[in-house]
């Protein structure tokens, strides 16, 4: 009886911890913007990370930028590049060589302290990068 005992408390102990370690894994936010790096199809791109609950910059990661396009998925894929982080927290910059102008899905993945993937869904048209939720129409090739 007191074996069942304290096996029912063990497991009472780890399903009360359970809920607060799956909570506690810090979630990141990324704004990543994009500029032409003034050649064809070349990108600079800057990723602004922080904790996506309390908004402190989260520096000291390994980052990688690639990008895919969602209309032709398999077809067109940007090999990921990594960032460099910035002097300032929180900010890394890559450079991004896309195959065509058109919508792509820019993936931001972090390795470290943090590991998640985000990704911005962003237009490249010619010299003009806009975010797709914000920019009307659709794109051509």
């Amino acid at each position: 009886m007191r074996t069942i005992v304290c096996m029912l408390v063990a497991v009472a102990a780890l399903m009360a911890g359970y809920p607060q370690a799956a909570h506690g894994q810090v979630r990141a936010k990324a704004v990543v913007t994009c500029v032409s790096a003034g050649q064809v199809l070349q990108y600079n791109c800057t990723i602004r990370l922080a904790n996506a609950r309390s908004g402190e910059p989260l520096s000291g990661l390994t980052v990688s930028v690639g990008a895919e396009m969602p209309s032709m998925p398999g077809m067109h894929n940007v090999r990921p590049v990594t960032a460099i982080e910035q002097a300032e927290k929180g900010v890394y910059q890559a450079r991004l060589e896309l195959e065509m102008h058109g919508d792509w899905a820019v993936q931001v993945d972090l390795r470290g302290a943090v590991r998640d993937r985000v990704i911005a869904m962003l237009r490249f048209e010619g010299a003009e990068v806009t975010d797709v939720k914000s920019s009307p129409g659709r794109h051509s090739h």
